[in-house]
């Protein structure tokens, strides 16, 4: 495990790694990475190296700083100091290769917008995926109309989600939404996911199906995924390491080299008791006022 200012000795980073087998480069690396928000130190001299393919869980309070990582990578929030790269190459905003999903948007019963057209609703405009004049441009317009069809029906593939896609969206429950939004962030075929608490709101039957509905779609196609969480019960069968952010400083590893009592006690220099209940499940307790969670944002429930 490798954490970082927390008074633990460094570890230097496992070789990087693909799925198959073979060397390759970080999909992203922090540097000494610290950013400022409101004249608030969220977090500083971060050092973090991903490998392509792992599915990481992004951990911590309210307000430390989770989504704030995120739009680092998305290149919509630059480093006050330090470096980041993605893919090798300095962050931009809109690079295609990154698929995101905020925060959890729902639909209600009003909304008749098909399922498939949620989906490729992602291959337009320049934020996240590739321009449509720039694609009209090089395939003309019978060609871009089948390139996207092609694209859309293996993205809804991809999620299981071919058997109501065609239906509105509102008429759809949440799992099934939030499956077609993961397809609408998986349409352009990005090397990078980033969810955004993509299990709030959920119930527990469908917080499990798209954990591993991630897990399955991060190992079949050798896609990263960063995923922002409040309760990493639903995620812990599927992850390959967990990210905890608090007080302006992170801990990364397996999650049971960090999500213990030794671990998020130095983290916070405050007392932490991490119990594991008979069916696996972990609960923080203790966390001192400065960074209490809401009674829904225990890891636990």
């Amino acid at each position: 495990m490798t954490r970082n200012s927390i008074g633990f000795d460094p570890v230097p980073p496992s070789p990087n790694v693909a799925r198959n087998g073979l060397n390759s480069q970080p999909v992203i690396q922090f540097e000494h990475a610290l950013v400022r928000r409101g004249g608030r130190v969220l977090w500083s001299d971060v050092q973090l190296t991903v490998e392509p393919g792992e599915f990481i869980a992004i951990l911590g309070p309210n307000g430390a700083g989770k989504s704030t990582l995120l739009k680092a990578i998305l290149g919509l929030l630059p480093l006050n100091e330090g470096k980041l790269t993605v893919l090798g190459a300095s962050v931009r905003r809109g690079n295609s290769a990154v698929g995101y999903l905020p925060q959890r948007r729902t639909f209600g019963p009003d909304v008749h917008v098909q399922g498939r057209e949620l989906v490729r609703l992602g291959l337009e405009g320049t934020r996240w995926g590739v321009p449509l004049p720039l694609l009209r441009r090089l395939w003309g317009g019978g060609k871009l109309a089948r390139e996207e069809r092609r694209r859309v029906h293996h993205a809804i593939d991809m999620v299981g989600a071919t058997g109501y896609a065609h239906r509105p969206i509102g008429t759809l429950s949440g799992g099934e939404q939030q499956r077609l939004l993961i397809a609408q962030a998986l349409v352009t075929r990005p090397s990078i996911l980033l969810l955004d608490e993509p299990l709030d709101s959920l119930d527990l039957y469908n917080q499990q199906a798209v954990s591993a509905l991630i897990r399955s779609v991060s190992q079949e196609y050798n896609i990263t995924v960063l995923l922002v969480a409040h309760d990493v019960n639903p995620l812990l069968p599927y992850l390959d390491r967990v990210l905890y952010i608090g007080r302006g400083q992170i801990a990364i590893g397996k999650p049971e080299e960090v999500i213990n009592s030794e671990t998020l006690s130095h983290l916070y220099d405050s007392p932490i008791e991490v119990l594991r209940t008979q069916n696996g499940r972990l609960i923080v307790v203790g966390q001192p006022e400065s960074v209490t969670y809401h009674p829904h944002n225990h890891h636990g429930h």
